[in-house]
């Protein structure tokens, strides 16, 4: 499936947007990983939840479940959101 990946991350993947597999979330984040090492961890923290800072679009609806099921069709949108002042 498509996964269009916001600026701060092209450090790990160079491409706006790339593909990667995945029944799940969770599923498609290990394997952006095995893809391009690292970037999991920009996403996912140590307990296994999307990062405060990190907002996931499938199909253009906001979501938060890891365990989300995704079909091969969908389209995946990371954005990093801005904080501060």
């Amino acid at each position: 499936m498509k996964v269009i990946v916001p600026s701060p991350l092209l450090s790990y993947t160079v491409k706006r947007e790339v593909e990667a597999e995945g029944r799940s979330l969770a599923e498609l984040f290990s394997d952006l990983d095995r893809r391009f090492p690292g970037i999991a961890f920009r996403v996912v923290d140590e307990q296994g939840a999307l990062r405060p800072h990190m907002r996931v679009f499938v199909n253009g609806a906001q979501v938060r479940e890891l365990g989300l099921a995704l079909s091969p069709a969908d389209e995946v949108q990371l954005i990093q959101a801005l904080s501060g002042g």
